[in-house]
C-alpha cells in the first residue's frame, strides 16, 4: 500500500516536491514577481505559493502535470501578448521549456499592483486625511 503523499504547508515545500524542471521556471518566476514589485511578500495560501501586496492577494503561482501557471485574474490589455499562451480568467499557463518573457512578467506584475493601489488605497493615505477633515471641522469623531 501506497503512503499518501503530505501535502505542503509552504512554498519551500510545494517548490521542492516539483520535478527539477518546474522547480527551477517557478523559482525563477518567483524571483521576477518579487523584484517587480518591491515590498510584496510571500505567503502560502489556497495550497499555493503566493504574493500578497499591501496585504491583499496579487499572485499565485503553481504547476500541474504537464505546465506550470501565474494564477490571478489576468489584468485588462494583455491579449495581444499572451495570444502564445494559454489562459484563462484566472490563469496563464506556460511550460519550462517556454516561460513567460520577463518583460511580460514585469508589466504583469505592476499592472496587478496599481489594480491593488486604486481598489485599496494606502491606509496611511487614508488616516492622514481623517485627521485633515477633523482638523478642518474641529469635530472629532
Amino acid at each position: 500500500m501506497a503512503t499518501p503523499q503530505k501535502k505542503p504547508a509552504s512554498t519551500v515545500d510545494y517548490i521542492a516536491a516539483l520535478p527539477a524542471d518546474q522547480r527551477d521556471a517557478l523559482e525563477h518566476l518567483r524571483k521576477q514577481i518579487l523584484v517587480a514589485a518591491p515590498g510584496a511578500e510571500e505567503y502560502f495560501g489556497y495550497g499555493l505559493p503566493g504574493f500578497k501586496y499591501h496585504g491583499h492577494p496579487m499572485l499565485y503561482i503553481g504547476a500541474a502535470k504537464h505546465h506550470c501557471a501565474l494564477y490571478g485574474s489576468v489584468p485588462v490589455g494583455f491579449k495581444d501578448r499572451l495570444k502564445d499562451f494559454t489562459t484563462s480568467k484566472g490563469a496563464i499557463q506556460f511550460t519550462p521549456e517556454k516561460p513567460l518573457p520577463a518583460a511580460l512578467v514585469k508589466d504583469i506584475v505592476k499592472a496587478k499592483c496599481a489594480e491593488i493601489e486604486v481598489r485599496w488605497p494606502a491606509q496611511e493615505k487614508k488616516a492622514t486625511a481623517r485627521k485633515s477633515a477633523t482638523q478642518a471641522t474641529g469635530k472629532k469623531r
